[in-house]
């Protein structure tokens, strides 16, 4: 009755089950994997977040930015110092704070190390507008501020959009600043711990890919996929042996001819 696992066809069958079977149990452990390594660095960065917070910490001396280079999921957020004069200021468009629509006063700090260093000075509601924007302070300063690494366009509710008028950015990246400043520039930024000149002050951002955004849940919607995706190929197998074990019995009765 079972001789028909012995025919070629069966043999192909077969072969492809116990491929398939181990190799979507594979997939499916490494998108979990995915998924928990995205849950332990939001938790991860939610611990860093807190001990930042905290009034022990706000109390430590901020340490020499180039210290801290460059910009990882340990040091992004940690109290910084850097000393120069500014230079080019320049406006972010299109950033929210306290559900409200503004944009970030950003000024360059020409450091004592002759590289140019992001500094945000504080947040603004309304639309970008260089006139409403402080001027700098002018001499030498130390500024004290929340190291942030460089951002992404189209990532974190950074605008991908071009066509901005001169003086405005989209993203805080060196990339973004190389055609627009002379000279070297940070892959970091700082933003001030207390707005400058009246300003909102911008709270620190997490780390990128360390929070529970869509791709992590896509992660493991992909785990239950594969996981599905090898139950199904069981029961398809359970299915064709059934149907090709009553089709022999049926056969071996005289109830259908033999083929």
């Amino acid at each position: 009755m079972y001789r028909f696992l012995l025919t070629p066809r069966w043999w192909g069958i077969n072969v492809f089950v116990l491929l398939a079977i181990p190799f979507c149990i594979f997939m499916g452990s490494w998108q979990l994997g995915r998924f928990e390594d995205r849950v332990e660095a939001h938790d991860a960065a939610q611990e860093q977040a807190d001990r930042q917070a905290s009034p022990a910490r706000s109390q430590e001396e901020p340490r020499p930015l180039d210290s801290m280079l460059p910009v990882d999921k340990e040091t992004s957020g940690e109290q910084v110092s850097a000393t120069g004069r500014y230079g080019r200021q320049l406006l972010v468009p299109g950033r929210e704070l306290d559900e409200k629509s503004g944009y970030y006063v950003l000024t360059l700090l020409r450091t004592d190390s002759g590289k140019d260093l992001p500094v945000v000075r504080g947040w603004l509601p309304g639309k970008a507008s260089a006139a409403k924007a402080p001027a700098a302070p002018s001499g030498e300063v130390t500024v004290t501020g929340a190291l942030q690494a460089s951002e992404s366009p189209g990532s974190n509710g950074v605008s991908s959009a071009g066509g901005l008028p001169t003086g405005q950015l989209g993203a805080i990246s060196a990339a973004s600043l190389v055609n627009v400043v002379r000279g070297d520039v940070y892959d970091a930024w700082v933003t001030l711990a207390k707005g400058d000149s009246g300003m909102k002050a911008v709270p620190a951002s997490e780390p990128a890919n360390s929070g529970l955004d869509l791709k992590a849940f896509q992660n493991l919607g992909y785990t239950g996929e594969w996981f599905v995706f090898a139950g199904f190929v069981v029961f398809m197998w359970f299915r064709l042996f059934r149907r090709e074990r009553e089709f022999a019995r049926d056969t071996q009765l005289g109830l259908l001819p033999e083929s």
